[in-house]
């Protein structure tokens, strides 16, 4: 099963720290014409690993998700697919395709901002890493600056349509 994590005062100001460095690189995102998603990972010490924003449009790459680009980039950088050690911050609820690349990757923790209701893939409208299919039991904390995760997103959303 996958497991939900408890927080103490410490450990969440530690999230909240590098949930804010996923929405500078979301902030990015967005003002380059992406959907507004950062993604940062970090190992046990607080280093970062890698770090990414979407740049599907920007590459013309519909895997150019910003979890998918970082989870490639800290295996290159560990010459190792084997992620147990690291923690994957993500302003929103991963797809089906990211979820199955942190699967995969083996992450240790992955912490996301914000629930996605129209994709997300952790909890919302699936929860793959419960299902039979997954090999990995990932542990999860969801919900860390919900708000402004939220808040991003719908302003870019809002923003877009007034542009069409």
């Amino acid at each position: 099963m996958a497991e939900n994590v408890s927080l103490d005062v410490l450990s969440y100001q530690q999230h909240c720290h590098w949930m804010k460095r996923a929405l500078a690189l979301a902030e990015v995102a967005g003002e380059s014409g992406e959907v507004p998603v950062g993604a940062v990972i970090v190992d046990r010490n607080g280093q970062i690993i890698a770090e990414s924003s979407n740049r599907k449009e920007r590459e013309n790459d519909p895997t150019a998700h910003a979890e998918v680009l970082a989870i490639r980039a800290a295996s290159q950088f560990l010459n190792n697919w084997h992620l147990g050690d690291l923690t994957l911050y993500v302003t929103l609820e991963p797809c089906i395709m990211c979820t199955g690349a942190i699967i995969q990757s083996r992450l240790g923790l992955l912490v996301y901002g914000v629930d996605d209701p129209k994709s997300g893939t952790i909890r919302t409208v699936f929860n793959l890493p419960d299902s039979p299919a997954s090999n990995h039991r990932l542990k999860v904390i969801s919900g860390i600056l919900e708000k402004p995760c939220r808040e991003q997103l719908q302003a870019w959303f809002m923003k877009k349509r007034r542009e069409k």
